[in-house]
């Protein structure tokens, strides 16, 4: 991948983050059994046709990430084509941070960028290849570390609790946990 694309991949992972995390701070702790994914609350049309952003800001359950997203400078890159998958925290992952974390991040964009971009990978990665993998490299350089234990996926200490939320430029997997790099 050369530095341009790099760059753009990097950006587009922030923005994906960001937006993840917005859109998923509102989730309640229920599993993706019991909560409407983004594609569920608009039509099938709809979904294939918006990006990460889009998706993310059309459900309240993200609602944290998409303002972590717009706070970080990330709307473009994430708005961008891509392909990016998101590794998407609830509003409920951002509630079980620390008291002040959440304000801390909103008032520092660069440090909020290398947090949203962490879960952001630069590649299309479909639930059914997540599965296969150990690791996987992010948008901010460093790399996840994946585990499957049984049907449980996890991305570092996060579990996956939805997959495979198609965008135009990428996929959205819900997790439970902001990842912190």
């Amino acid at each position: 991948m050369n530095n341009k694309n790099w760059i753009i991949g990097i950006a587009a992972v922030v923005v994906v983050a960001i937006g993840g995390w917005l859109l998923f701070g509102n989730m309640n702790n229920s599993t993706s059994e019991t909560s409407p994914s983004a594609t569920e609350q608009a039509s099938p049309e709809a979904a294939a046709t918006q990006n990460i952003v889009e998706l993310a800001s059309a459900n309240p359950e993200f609602s944290t990430l998409v303002t972590a997203i717009k706070a970080a400078g990330l709307v473009e890159t994430l708005s961008s084509e891509g392909p990016f998958t998101v590794f998407a925290p609830t509003n409920a992952a951002f509630e079980k941070l620390p008291a002040g974390t959440l304000d801390s991040l909103l008032a520092n964009p660069e440090q909020l960028k290398a947090v949203l971009t962490y879960h952001v990978v630069p590649d299309d990665v479909t639930a059914a290849e997540v599965v296969n993998l150990t690791s996987a490299p992010t948008v901010n350089g460093k790399t996840l570390t994946i585990s499957v234990d049984g049907s449980t996926v996890k991305v570092n200490n996060a579990t996956v609790t939805q997959t495979d939320i198609d965008a135009s430029n990428g996929t959205i997997h819900v997790i439970d946990t902001v990842l912190i790099p």
